[in-house]
């Protein structure tokens, strides 16, 4: 179910972005930044992404106790980690405004992007095993979390059936992510990849009450080669390749699809 555009929390999210605030100074990030924790002044059971989160389903008594779960928020400054690989495992995050990617650093050093995540998506997942992150989740505009405990998480989904029944859904959907980065990664050509990746941005920011055809690309064209397993030239050639075939229209992170189904022909004939 698509939410409208008029959604407060989704207008809230909006306001955030940096095409419609006036950006905030840059942190590094090897910066020592202070954590900034709020109170959590919406809850679950009101907040207009429990449709996306982690409340979808659950009943009006379930989601009083997990108002009580869900006590505090966090806000994330643009290029600031919000965990790094090595710390130790704690919680869950559900996203609420703002963007984030993840990464992981190879022994040469070099950072490959995981995924990037949005409003009503939850990070941490990867700490569940080892009781520590392995990956790094840096926020790519000024974000806000909803911090889950995850022991108590736990203790209330043995509580409370609907709700480790939909934890179990999210970790499956992971999984079926994680195979279709691999079928990404290993069968497609570089037009493919970027068609597919486009589509399924749009897709999700379509489910959130944004418009399916022009968007903001919060990352780099850099950061998206490295999702992708390309290289930045190939990424920037091929772009150019789509704008002069009247795909998409680009102007540096502003994007428009103009043809949606010319791009979902070209996935589908990656499939055949």
């Amino acid at each position: 179910m698509l939410m409208s555009v008029k959604n407060p929390e989704v207008l809230q999210a909006r306001a955030s972005s940096p095409e419609l605030a006036e950006p905030l100074k840059k942190h590094t990030m090897n910066a020592t930044v202070p954590i900034k924790f709020e109170p959590l002044k919406v809850a679950c059971s009101s907040c207009n992404l429990r449709e996306l989160c982690l409340p979808v389903g659950l009943s009006s008594g379930d989601l009083d106790q997990l108002d009580q779960l869900v006590a505090t928020r966090r806000t994330v400054a643009r290029g600031d980690t919000l965990f790094r690989s090595g710390d130790e495992f704690q919680s869950l995050y559900a996203v609420r405004t703002g963007f984030f990617k993840t990464c992981v650093s190879s022994e040469d050093g070099r950072d490959q992007v995981t995924g990037f995540q949005m409003a009503g998506e939850l990070l941490g997942l990867d700490g569940i095993s080892t009781d520590r992150h392995s990956c790094d989740a840096v926020a790519l505009e000024d974000s806000q979390v909803c911090v889950i405990p995850f022991e108590q998480l736990e203790e209330l989904s043995r509580e409370f059936t609907d709700l480790q029944r939909q934890f179990h859904k999210i970790m499956s959907r992971e999984i079926v992510r994680d195979h279709g980065v691999m079928l990404l990664l290993g069968s497609m050509r570089a037009e493919e990849r970027l068609a597919a990746f486009l589509l399924n941005l749009t897709q999700r920011l379509q489910a959130r009450g944004f418009s399916a055809a022009a968007l903001v690309l919060r990352m780099t064209r850099e950061e998206i080669g490295s999702y992708l397993g390309l290289k930045l030239e190939t990424v920037s050639r091929t772009f150019s390749k789509f704008q002069e075939e009247g795909l998409l229209e680009v102007k540096q992170r502003h994007l428009r699809i103009l043809d949606q189904a010319g791009l979902q022909k070209l996935v589908n004939n990656s499939t055949c």
